[in-house]
């Protein structure tokens, strides 16, 4: 059977939520870690890889994590975000994760919506190129809900079913 890793990076527990929620979906011979824990992905067959997106994209510490990934290294990535489900803005992020880690392969991509500290939209409700964002980011405040963490334990059944790691 092979030996599955599901991490994340979470300043909000947006993401520790959607990863716990991926992790119960999965079978044996599983481990759940904050990014900042994981010292070696090797003895991994498959990593299920979490990140908030921050100001449209990966945050540093991610983007570190990824470039290092060996070469054929299998991942699904998943990410939370504040723009609408499916729009462009909830897209870029995880498109440019994909596009950083070439020497990977990656098996399969999830996001939702997760809510967005006060502090964050108080600093970009004063930045009139920020306005349409923080009205859309402000709705998320109740994300990620059960249907979203249904959604992400039925992401992880996916992969498992494309990919059977038996």
């Amino acid at each position: 059977m092979a030996k599955i890793l599901v991490t994340y990076f979470s300043l909000t527990g947006n993401t520790k939520k959607v990863a716990e929620a991926i992790f119960e979906a999965l079978e044996k011979q599983k481990e759940i870690l904050p990014l900042e824990e994981v010292k070696k992905v090797d003895e991994y067959d498959l990593l299920f890889i979490g990140f908030p997106v921050h100001s449209h994209s990966v945050p540093y510490k991610v983007e570190s994590f990824l470039r290092q990934l060996p070469l054929g290294k299998k991942v699904a990535l998943f990410s939370t975000h504040g723009s609408l489900t499916g729009s462009e803005l909830s897209r870029q992020a995880i498109e440019h994760a994909v596009s950083i880690i070439p020497q990977a392969k990656v098996v399969g991509t999830f996001s939702c919506r997760g809510r967005i500290s006060q502090a964050a939209l108080e600093i970009f409700r004063g930045l009139p190129e920020h306005e349409a964002w923080v009205d859309m980011a402000a709705s998320a405040f109740r994300h990620p809900d059960e249907n979203d963490l249904e959604e992400a334990r039925a992401f992880a059944r996916w992969v498992m079913s494309i990919y059977p790691y038996r």
